[in-house]
């Protein structure tokens, strides 16, 4: 087995907390897999560092090598359980932004009926977050957040995505050099992996810089219906795999569909796969 970054949104991709069921087996093998010397693990996610580690608790999933959070906007190296922040990522987004606070954008933005502040704790350096109710006229909302930023020379990615489990809307703003694809290539350069070393895997609309990327990604099987559709519509056949179901026989939800979607990209990885689970 050669020498591979394995990286992963958490909620309802490699945590099963979605409406379809998980494999019985399925998370104890991405475990192991994760724990092989060849592998460096890396979870991708909106949630900030309290809330990972919440997950790899309740859910007993693998400790990472590195965890993307703020949907991109932070990265922390984690050795012998210290999660370290990593500067030279936050000094490389933070001139979108011109220095102003989180506090400073949101002043911006305030009047915005549309919008409601998400909790501090789910706010960041370089993250600012807002729930939205799902009825609401994304491209205008979106284009009045843009307009707003713009005027104050802030350069800014915004990403909407839909929570469906709590059935509500969500607006995240980072720095506009600052989402989980850039972020993911960052770490790339850093550590010397390539696309053809380098595996993602999503399921939701943060997910989609990836999935639409020239990175190897795998979009698992219980993946919204909308996200399906858009990436149906890409065609990216050589850089996209939408995990079916059927492998080491598994449905392809949750972690099935992450191990899936790696014995897809990596043949040595699926043999010894394939052998565990014999």
């Amino acid at each position: 087995m050669n020498n591979f970054l394995l990286c992963t949104d958490m909620d309802r991709t490699l945590i099963p907390n979605g409406a379809q069921y998980e494999s019985a087996g399925a998370r104890v093998l991405f475990a192991k897999l994760a724990k092989q010397p060849q592998a460096t693990l890396v979870y991708v996610t909106g949630r900030h560092q309290t809330l990972i580690q919440e997950a790899i608790h309740d859910f007993q999933l693998p400790s990472p090598d590195f965890a993307i959070a703020d949907v991109g906007a932070t990265i922390y190296e984690v050795n012998d359980g210290i999660w370290s922040a990593w500067d030279e990522w936050s000094q490389a987004i933070d001139s979108d932004w011109k220095g102003k606070s989180t506090k400073q954008l949101h002043m911006l933005l305030a009047d915005l009926p549309a919008l409601t502040l998400q909790e501090p704790e789910k706010q960041s350096r370089h993250k600012l977050s807002y729930y939205t109710v799902l009825t609401a006229d994304e491209k205008a909302i979106l284009n009045t957040v843009h307009q707003r930023l713009q005027e104050h020379d802030i350069q800014a990615n915004l990403i909407w995505s839909i929570d469906e489990q709590a059935n509500i809307g969500l607006l995240d703003i980072l720095p506009a050099s600052a989402n989980k694809l850039l972020a993911i290539e960052f770490l790339m350069k850093k550590r010397g992996f390539t696309i053809e070393t380098t595996v993602f895997a999503g399921d939701s609309g943060n997910d989609l810089d990836v999935l639409l990327s020239p990175i190897h990604a795998v979009l698992v099987a219980n993946a919204s219906s909308e996200v399906k559709a858009i990436v149906a519509k890409a065609n990216l056949s050589s850089s996209l795999y939408q995990a079916k179901g059927n492998h080491l026989g598994m449905n392809g939800n949750y972690s099935a569909g992450i191990l899936e979607g790696v014995s897809h990209y990596l043949p040595d990885v699926g043999n010894w796969l394939k052998e565990q689970a014999s």
